[in-house]
């Protein structure tokens, strides 16, 4: 690609510095390697025109490095108005795993006529057979480094576990984290995204609230029945049990009754991702790292191993096409109809995820049996399915700016999404669909439901297909409408605030709650 050409007002040549730190040693700051980075610069004629810091970043991956990603975008389009880029080492740039990986986004640079400086290291990266070896030599020790550090890592936490003591990750469904003093001494109850708080801290599980602990029970005495993960998951979800404020699916039952740690046991390295891959390895029982004993136990040893004999294995329900179309054909001779909800709520039916390996779609599987939706049903049906994908999209994409502050939950009793902030304060989500008849204006259509209209709402706008969002608004409150139509710029949107992206729904929301509590 052609590079713009600059004009200097002095002689010293424009230069981009990239900076990165994970949790290493202190001589690898940012401060640090900002300082020899100037002074490099100094005694080379460069002048530092722009910074791009990954600060808590591995080196390990470039996906999650955000300001390497804009470097090298930067640099490929020819946005980049700088001709070198100073990185204070080899390491900095990168301990990829794969050698070749660090000298391909090193590539990207200098065919783009922007060559790398690395500030610290004992060779000029001149592209001579020497430093070319130098070069290829530190990549290796750095990605010598990580493995040999995840070793060293591996090895401590089993340790820990082995006495008994949780490594991290969530408590999962029935237990919490308790901090307690390097003598064993209870600190506090952890709540979901703390740390504890000294490195010399060790962390506990205990057993979680009375009703969580009952679930779990109520659950290994379903699987001892015989009942299979879907028939489990059906129950709980028709008995408004619900898991985090979620409903139950066949896999989160499965991962509950599987996992020793509901006996008592403290288990870790039942899965492993070694160096950040992107792949999650599923570890035999004989690797697992266990402590039998460590916790308090919510089922007995006698009890989760009755469980395991009798709870139904991926063998016991190889669904046939045939018996799956034979349940269904029964259930619509006795309700006279299907749908999805019918088929979620009928006792011995598959999962919707197994229906849809056999058969695609809802639709195909109707056709099979012989059952004929109306056009216009048809269309709703497609329509109100893109409009549920749309409210998952906008809910994860949420949680996913505000990981620590947002997590998805509904009221009781009921099954549409809202969003529990800080813990503190819920906040419902309404999709406005556009309608225009005849010489009507286009307008949006907002009804909120009569259970949520004291909290504070995101209303999203919609496009005609119903499958984009068009605008974003927050409102303090909704008990004012009962039925509204909006049309474009209309005054009735000024009640509430408009968003400019997702990124301001939290300091928004947080300041509507601020705002009413006082």
């Amino acid at each position: 690609m052609q590079r713009r050409n600059f004009s200097f007002a002095s002689t010293a040549i424009r230069a981009a510095q990239y900076v990165r730190m994970s949790d290493e040693a202190q001589q690898y700051s940012i401060d640090n390697q900002k300082v020899a980075i100037q002074e490099y610069a100094a005694h080379h004629g460069f002048v530092i025109v722009k910074t791009y810091a990954d600060v808590g970043k591995s080196g390990v991956v470039a996906k999650n490095r955000k300001a390497l990603a804009e470097l090298l975008k930067d640099v490929v389009t020819g946005a980049a108005e700088y001709d070198a880029i100073l990185v204070y080492d080899v390491s900095r740039w990168g301990r990829f795993p794969n050698n070749d990986e660090a000298a391909h986004y090193e590539f990207l640079c200098s065919s783009s006529g922007i060559p790398l400086h690395y500030c610290a290291e004992p060779f000029v990266n001149d592209g001579t057979a020497s430093s070319s070896i130098l070069k290829a030599l530190k990549r290796s020790m750095a990605a010598e480094f990580s493995r040999e550090l995840g070793e060293k890592v591996f090895r401590g936490k089993t340790r820990i576990v082995q006495l008994g003591f949780w490594v991290g990750g969530a408590p999962g469904y029935g237990y919490r984290r308790l901090m307690v003093s390097a003598e064993g001494k209870p600190k506090q109850t952890m709540k979901h995204g703390e740390h504890k708080s000294l490195t010399t801290d060790r962390v506990i599980l205990i057993p979680g609230p009375r009703k969580e602990v009952e679930c779990i029970q109520l659950l290994f005495a379903m699987a001892i029945e015989g009942q299979g993960g879907t028939a489990i998951a059906r129950e709980l979800n028709r008995r408004d049990i619900t898991r985090g404020g979620k409903p139950w699916s066949n896999v989160d039952v499965k991962n509950i009754l599987r996992n020793p740690k509901y006996t008592g046991c403290n288990v870790w390295h039942r899965h492993s991702q070694r160096l950040r891959s992107d792949k999650r390895i599923e570890v035999g029982p004989e690797q697992w790292i266990m402590k039998p004993g460590a916790l308090a136990p919510i089922v007995d040893k006698e009890t989760f191993d009755r469980a395991q004999s009798c709870f139904p294995t991926r063998a016991d329900f190889l669904w046939s096409d045939e018996e799956i179309l034979r349940r269904v054909r029964r259930l619509l001779k006795t309700r006279g109809r299907l749908s999805e909800t019918l088929l979620l709520g009928a006792r011995g039916m598959p999962a919707t995820s197994t229906i849809h390996n056999h058969f695609g779609t809802l639709r195909q599987l109707y056709e099979k049996v012989g059952y004929h939706l109306e056009t216009e049903d048809i269309f709703k049906g497609e329509q109100g399915a893109r409009s549920l994908n749309l409210r998952r999209k906008v809910v994860r994409d949420i949680i996913k700016l505000f990981p620590d502050n947002v997590v998805a939950t509904h009221l009781p009793k009921k099954t549409r999404s809202m969003l529990l902030v800080d813990g503190n304060f819920m906040v419902a989500l309404f999709l406005c669909r556009p309608e225009q008849r005849g010489g009507e204006r286009l307008h949006w259509l907002l009804k909120p439901t009569q259970s949520e209209r004291n909290y504070i709402t995101l209303v999203c706008t919609m496009n005609s297909p119903h499958n984009r969002v068009l605008g974003h608004y927050v409102f303090p409150a909704m008990d004012w409408l009962k039925f509204q139509r909006f049309y474009k710029n209309d005054p009735s949107f000024k009640a509430g605030k408009k968003l400019s992206s997702l990124s301001d729904f939290y300091p928004v929301v947080k300041k509507f709650w601020e705002e009413r509590s006082t």
